[in-house]
Parts: structure tokens; C-alpha cells; sequence
């Protein structure tokens, strides 16, 4: 089957013929049909995140299961999927705490001794990229990366609820409890902030601004819920949300992954004001935060995965999307073949487009 492999950092895709290893007991072959082009990808590919290479990146992903291990009960061959990269063990001291997208238990991976869930005709083992490896016609996962959903919904969209929806949406409902009323700014317009963005509308923020440089993406929030929009590329940022709340907002979403905007989060808090870092900054990077604002009460918090209980999490949003709360379709910028992948994320490194999605034509 087609991937495309990633071989050295930085680089670029190589679309490879890859073999999957036979289910084990708790594994789950599926086939892919969307595939979301995801900014963390982006990190790796540009050598700021270290990951052994040759690798399948790709971590947004939805299909139909093929096969499945001899001890999987939760899912059965034909089924409709989404997965999500915060595979679950499920009984680990984070799963028992209610805390189950921090799970770091090795028995949801093949050991180093075991053969590889991906390799190629040659025998070469593949890393498999965030518990998926989701740019490949098939992948074999964990039963617990999975999620089933409901056969009416048109896959080639849904896929980006495994990542994009789980991220910017669980940001603002898990992470941060955004009450109603309360004033949010989002760091962002890709498609994680954009999620961001129609949480915080759903939550009933009383203002929700969007901060980006790019003035097609801040229309796009615009439709989507937000109340305000400031183009970073010709103001501060930090100076024009502060102005627009008269003093900060009560909570700011970091949704684009560098140290400066983490910054900028912190710096348009008002008194006691939370800055959730939702984007994946550049490994070693370090940020410096005004002592006053400690003074301040303001909060300064990473996220991981918007806190997602994704099997749960899911449903919820699909529920928003049936009711006509959540749009997903407008999130998605534009639909690729497996062989546009380079382009798809030369665009998005560009930023001419929030959510590319591969759609598979098997």
C-alpha cells in the first residue's frame, strides 16, 4: 500500500510502498479514507520537533475497520472510525484519574523486540508517527486510538474532529471551563483556533477575538463566532485586545506554536486572566512572563490534546455538528491526493489555508 514517508529532518514526503504487520491482539487495521494535514506535522517536517526517521507522519485520520485482533470487542470489521493519538491504556494511575489523553503506558505500542507495525518490502522498520502514521491508505492501531461514529456521516470531513476539533474545542470546554459571558482571545486562525473560536461562541463568551496576520483567515473566524478581529500584521495585537476589553481578556488561547505568541497570550490577560497554550512550541523553547502579572493572579497553562476524552468527546461534537452549532465543513480549506501532500503543506506553511484534508480514492 501507499504512504508517504518522511526520511530525513527537515525534508520532504516520498510517496514509498509500506507493509503492515498482521493485528495483535488488541490492534485494529483500518482503512483510511480523510487524512487532515495538521500543524504539528508541519514541525516535524521542518526539523523542530525531533522524531526518528524513516516515519509515516499524519495523527488526523477517519475510516472503515478491515481487520481486527482476536481480543478486540469494541469495534468489528465495517465500522466507521475517527482516531485521535491519545491512545488509552485504561487503567494506568493518568487513565484512573480521569486523566486519559496524559497515558504514556507502553503496552499500547509494539516494543522494540516486537516485529514493527509498519515497515517495507525490504524489511525496514518505519516509526510509526504519534500511535497512527495516518498519511497511508491503511494503519494499523491500538483498539483504544479509535472512536465509532455513525455511518451517515460523510468521512472525508469528520477526520479532522480527531485532532483539530479535539484540540481547539477541548481547549476551551476541558482545559479552561470557559464560562458564559466571560472575554476570550484566540491566538491563531488555522484549524485549531478556528475550533477554539466556535467553542467559545458555544460556550457563550461574551467577546471572542481572533487575532491573526492573514485577512482572509479573520473573515473566516468572523462567520464562524468571533465578535472582534485584530490583523497582527498591522497593529499589537496585545495593545488592540487590551483596548477592545478595556484591560485584557479573561482567557487566551495560543493556538499557532511559537514563543512570541505564547508571550502575547500572557500579555493581554487582565487581572486573573488564564493563558492556555494550545499550540506546540519549538522543542527547548523557553518563555518569559512579566512578574507583574504573577502579582496579577494571572495563569500561565500548557495543554495537551485540549484535555480530550476523545471517545466521549466526539460524539458530543458530532451532536453540535447534527444541530447545526459546529461547522465543520468551513474549517476545511481545501481536499488533496495522497501525491498533493508537499504542496498541501508548502500552502499551509504559507498560510493561505487553515485544514487541508487528504481524501483517500481506493
Amino acid at each position: 500500500m501507499r504512504a508517504a514517508v518522511l526520511r530525513e529532518l527537515p525534508g520532504e514526503f516520498a510517496i514509498e510502498e509500506i507493509t503492515l504487520a498482521d493485528p495483535g491482539p488488541h490492534e485494529v487495521r483500518v482503512r483510511i479514507v480523510g487524512s487532515g494535514l495538521c500543524h504539528s506535522d508541519l514541525h516535524v517536517l521542518k526539523g523542530a520537533l525531533p522524531y526518528p526517521v524513516p516515519t509515516v507522519l499524519g495523527h488526523e485520520v477517519s475510516g472503515v475497520v478491515e481487520q481486527v485482533g482476536d481480543q478486540v470487542r469494541y469495534v468489528a470489521p465495517g465500522d466507521h472510525v475517527i482516531a485521535c493519538l491519545s491512545t488509552f491504556c485504561g487503567h494506568c494511575r493518568e487513565c484512573l484519574s480521569g486523566k486519559p489523553h496524559l497515558c504514556h503506558n507502553p503496552e499500547t505500542l509494539r516494543g522494540e523486540h516486537e516485529p514493527p507495525r509498519i515497515s517495507n518490502a525490504g524489511g525496514e522498520r518505519i516509526s510509526q508517527f504519534a500511535n497512527i502514521s495516518g498519511f497511508a491508505e491503511e494503519i494499523l492501531v491500538h483498539e483504544h486510538t479509535l472512536v465509532k461514529i455513525d455511518q451517515r456521516y460523510d468521512l472525508g470531513t469528520v477526520a479532522i474532529l480527531g485532532c483539530a476539533a479535539v484540540t481547539g474545542m477541548g481547549a476551551v470546554f476541558n482545559t479552561t471551563q470557559v464560562e458564559a459571558g466571560a472575554t476570550v482571545a484566540v491566538i491563531g486562525a488555522g484549524g485549531i483556533g478556528l475550533h477554539a473560536v466556535q467553542a467559545a461562541r458555544i460556550a457563550g463568551a461574551g467577546k471572542v477575538i481572533i487575532v491573526d496576520t492573514n485577512p482572509g483567515k479573520l473573515d473566516r473566524a468572523r462567520m464562524l463566532g468571533a465578535t472582534h478581529a485584530v490583523d497582527a500584521s498591522s497593529t499589537d495585537a496585545v495593545e488592540a485586545v487590551r483596548e477592545i476589553t478595556g484591560g485584557g481578556v479573561d482567557y487566551s488561547f495560543e493556538c499557532v506554536g511559537l514563543v512570541g505568541t505564547a508571550e502575547q497570550a500572557y500579555d493581554m490577560l487582565g487581572w486573573a486572566g488564564t493563558a492556555t497554550i494550545v499550540g506546540v512550541l519549538p522543542a527547548g523553547s523557553k518563555v518569559s512572563l512579566s512578574s507583574l502579572g504573577l502579582f496579577q493572579e494571572r495563569r500561565f497553562q500548557g495543554c495537551s490534546m485540549g484535555s480530550n476524552r476523545f471517545r466521549s468527546d466526539i460524539p458530543r461534537y458530532l451532536d453540535f455538528y447534527d444541530r447545526g452549532l459546529l461547522d465543520i465543513e468551513a474549517m476545511i480549506s481545501k481536499r488533496i491526493t495522497l501525491d498533493e501532500i508537499n504542496e498541501g503543506y508548502a500552502a499551509l506553511e504559507r498560510g493561505e489555508t487553515a485544514r487541508s484534508v487528504i481524501v483517500f480514492d481506493h
